[in-house]
């Protein structure tokens, strides 16, 4: 399928970046089965960032930074698949700007990246080792809290992210879909819009997209992308 397509699209999820050593979030290991004073849904939504910055920024340090993350075999192999002119766009769920880390540069992130951070009164862009080695929540120049640039619960989803991650699944001969759940909304729902020829589905646990899909392996991507 590979070899006979030359638009393929990647939509990836936090299965993809699991073998990196980064958690997922809905797995038995992953953050929302882990005891927290508060669920984690709830610490990263909007209103708990507000009304208890210090809080947030603990779960941030302790789980949602993960120091020497490195690209793995899933991240490697669609690099060189762009490389080669064949993969057009990756776009990810993930946070932790591995993809790009492994050499794709054509790369949505839906959910925004950790690697870019912002002052939520003025604006001012940070680095991600400012708000990470920051004591307690960090602060701008200005008095306002520097949060990362990633979409909470409660908050919508880029618009211009989104335009594009519907432009290419649409131009898209294959999709391939990897490492996600599918469960999570609105990213979930840009499936739909591929009306190509193939749709291939990688993941440890069924999807709704494993029936309908042209090819579904239940496997690590990772171990899936190396025999490649």
């Amino acid at each position: 399928m590979i070899e006979n397509s030359e638009n393929i699209v990647f939509f990836g999820g936090a299965g993809v970046s699991t073998e990196s050593g980064i958690p997922d979030f809905r797995s038995v290991d992953g953050l929302y089965n882990q005891k927290y004073k508060y669920p984690p849904e709830e610490i990263i939504s909007r209103s708990f960032f507000e009304r208890n910055p210090e809080e947030f920024y603990r779960f941030y340090r302790d789980k949602l930074i993960v120091r020497d993350a490195k690209p793995n075999a899933a991240h490697l192999y669609l690099a060189k698949l762009e490389e080669r002119g064949k993969l057009k766009a990756v776009i990810t769920q993930n946070i932790d700007g591995l993809h790009q880390a492994a050499g794709s540069k054509n790369v949505l992130e839906l959910h925004g990246s950790l690697l870019r951070n912002y002052c939520s009164k003025c604006g001012m862009r940070y680095s991600a080792d400012f708000c990470q080695r920051a004591t307690g929540v960090p602060r701008c120049e200005c008095g306002g809290i520097v949060r990362p640039d990633i979409v909470l619960y409660e908050e919508m989803l880029d618009d211009k992210v989104l335009r594009k991650s519907v432009n290419a699944i649409e131009r898209a001969d294959m999709l391939i879909v990897g490492g996600t759940s599918l469960v999570v909304y609105p990213a979930a729902g840009l499936v739909r819009y591929f009306g190509g020829r193939w749709l291939a589905v990688i993941n440890l646990s069924p999807t709704g997209l494993d029936n309908s899909a042209d090819l579904a392996i239940k496997g690590r991507i990772g171990e899936v992308f190396s025999k490649l």
